[in-house]
């Protein structure tokens, strides 16, 4: 059996099979408010999502108890994920899930598997964006790469995780100009990212989109280029990475996920409120709103979908000289 065929036959039991819980159940769960771990500050991407979940879930009381996010942040979300790992068959705490879920398989000095997971739901892929100070020379995506080539080490990108989705596409642009170098500066959330680009303190951000329109529609960012597949229809006018003749295609994933160890009842009920809130017209709007690709995924085929996904980041981290665990 290939390596992601074994993972994700472990996977897909964390979903199926569920397991014993430390947390006594009674009779109506949740009997009290449910923890929604955000590894990134307030603002940021995951953050803003994280909220819209747990505003459709008050709104059309989808449980008899809120969600309530709480930000753990540091170290790369790594303090939000090992804080994680220690809920262990707690259904009373949920992850905010983006594609640091890979990331943290994949890394040998974090070394949490996959199957330490009960993927419930994918909701988006939310793109990531290549977006300057309003201020700058930089017109297009061609200038800004012709910037790091002539000038290596000297254009600074502001990111949130050097090892995330805003770092992979900066490492896959420095790939397609030869002699093109980037500096990077690291911040708790995509909010804080935006922010020192549009404060003059970094030259530009590749986190989400998302993060970036309150400062876009302020004209204090341009947008030099967006990392989709193809032009998004509620912004014909922004062109792709790949139209600005870069072929750059990423973006973060939002999706929900229980630790392991849930019992398969509390974890195929929980499924079904998300189903139920990705339904509604407020998760529509939101997802309008902030431009995300939306995409549902149940349990079974969002265990598949990470374990696609890792396989695609492995590479990618294996390049940038971190070396992925074996799987």
């Amino acid at each position: 059996m290939a390596k992601s065929q074994r993972v994700f036959a472990v996977l897909l039991s964390s979903v199926l099979l569920g397991g014993a819980s430390g947390t006594a159940i009674g009779q109506a769960y949740p009997a009290r408010p449910i923890e929604l771990v955000s590894p990134t500050s307030p603002g940021s991407g995951t953050d803003i999502y994280a909220r819209a979940l747990a505003d459709i879930v008050r709104q059309h009381k989808l449980l008899p108890q809120p969600i309530m996010v709480q930000n753990r942040t540091g170290g790369g979300s790594v303090v939000a994920y090992n804080y994680f790992q220690t809920k262990r068959g707690d259904p009373y705490t949920m992850l905010a899930a983006t594609g640091t879920i890979v990331i943290m398989a994949l890394r040998p000095d974090v070394n949490i598997p996959l199957e330490n997971y009960t993927p419930l739901a994918l909701f988006a892929i939310d793109p990531q964006a290549i977006m300057v100070n309003a201020d700058t020379p930089y017109k297009t995506l061609r200038d800004l790469a012709e910037a790091a080539r002539k000038q290596p080490d000297t254009i600074v990108c502001a990111i949130t995780n050097p090892v995330g989705s805003g770092r992979q596409v900066v490492h896959m642009l420095e790939k397609l100009v030869p002699g093109a170098k980037f500096k990077f500066v690291t911040f708790k959330g995509g909010g804080e990212a935006v922010l020192s680009v549009a404060g003059g303190h970094a030259h530009f951000t590749t986190e989400n989109l998302s993060e970036g329109l309150p400062l876009l529609e302020a004209k204090k960012l341009r947008t030099l280029a967006i990392t989709s597949a193809k032009r998004m229809p509620l912004l014909p006018d922004m062109p792709t990475a790949t139209e600005a003749g870069y072929k750059i295609e990423a973006g973060t994933i939002r999706g929900f996920a229980f630790p392991a160890g849930v019992p398969k009842e509390i974890a195929t009920m929980m499924e079904g409120v998300l189903e139920r809130a990705h339904k509604t017209k407020e998760w529509q709007e939101h997802a309008r709103k902030f431009y995300y690709e939306d995409r549902y995924l149940g349990s079974a085929a969002y265990a598949k979908f990470l374990v696609q996904w890792m396989d695609q980041y492995r590479e990618f981290l294996s390049e940038i000289g971190v070396t992925g665990k074996p799987q």
